[in-house]
């Protein structure tokens, strides 16, 4: 695998753009070739001001010494949309869905010590509703690994699976906060994280993409439910999460939790809606 080092990270949003554009005409299939590339920033500095943005949008301690145990993910995805939106990625990046993460610290994230990011393809895969592809994002202090994130992302498509299942919802867990979320949620979170796809922004630009109301980043329930659950100076952790049903916005949502296990849920009607659910495990 080549590996290629940016002497400066990439503008996320122009690589949004370009991967609009260049997706067109694509077929995704999980048996096509992968970018054999590993992007790497090194000596990745997180802004003071800007980590502190982020804690308070999604309800981390401002003030901690500590990185947030998900802005690593902020930090790396603009490689990580580098490489979504070269040509030689097999799958459109326009409409991709985060379907999981997986993120593993294996040392404290001191916030004042630089990084090196490294991000690259791991595989393809089949999916019921189409292909999904794992992006592997990882840091290292001094060359050795502190964090690493696997997430996937779904390309929907025709597949000759039929199954409609819905995956189970699980044991019911304690209800342990209720958060009310505003219209602007979408917006507060872009500015902290960078990511203004239009879905998360305003009714009308989410509209146009199909969605009734703007909604919430994924990226942001993963990270309130972390900070519920983690504490600031964990010195090693896994987090798994599973993305299930968009956040409408405004919204009402439950917290639920029984110390590992965790859920986000919110009103469908009468019935309860997850939006996500994972596990944390913190060693000791």
């Amino acid at each position: 695998m080549t590996e290629l080092t940016l002497p400066r990270a990439p503008r996320l949003m122009p690589a949004l753009a370009k991967g609009a554009l260049t997706g067109v005409g694509k077929r995704p299939r999980a048996d096509a070739p992968l970018p054999a590339l590993r992007l790497t920033l090194p000596g990745v500095r997180a802004d003071p001001a800007r980590t502190a943005a982020y804690a308070e949008v999604c309800g981390f301690p401002a003030d901690s010494p500590f990185l947030p145990v998900t802005y690593p993910h902020i930090l790396g995805f603009p490689l990580a949309a580098r490489l979504m939106s070269a040509r030689n990625f097999p799958l459109p990046m326009l409409g991709l869905v985060h379907t999981t993460i997986e993120i593993v610290q294996h040392a404290p994230l001191y916030a004042d010590r630089p990084l090196d990011l490294t991000v690259y393809a791991q595989e393809l895969r089949p999916h019921r509703r189409g292909t999904e592809a794992v992006l592997v994002t990882e840091a290292r202090r001094d060359g050795e690994p502190v964090w690493e994130d696997r997430s996937t992302y779904l390309a929907r498509h025709r597949t000759e699976d039929t199954t409609s299942t819905p995956p189970p919802d699980g044991p019911e867990l304690p209800a342990r906060a209720e958060w009310q979320l505003p219209a602007g949620l979408g917006r507060r979170h872009a500015a902290v994280s960078g990511d203004y796809n239009p879905i998360h922004l305003h009714p009308l630009t989410a509209r146009a993409l199909g969605f009734p109301r703007a909604i919430a980043h994924g990226m942001w329930t993963v990270a309130r439910c972390a900070a519920e659950a983690v504490p600031a100076d964990a010195p090693a952790l896994r987090l798994t999460a599973r993305f299930r049903a968009p956040v409408l916005l405004p919204a009402t949502v439950t917290y639920r939790s029984d110390g590992q296990a965790f859920r986000l849920a919110g009103e469908s009607g009468r019935k309860e809606c997850i939006h996500l659910e994972g596990n944390i495990r913190i060693p000791g």
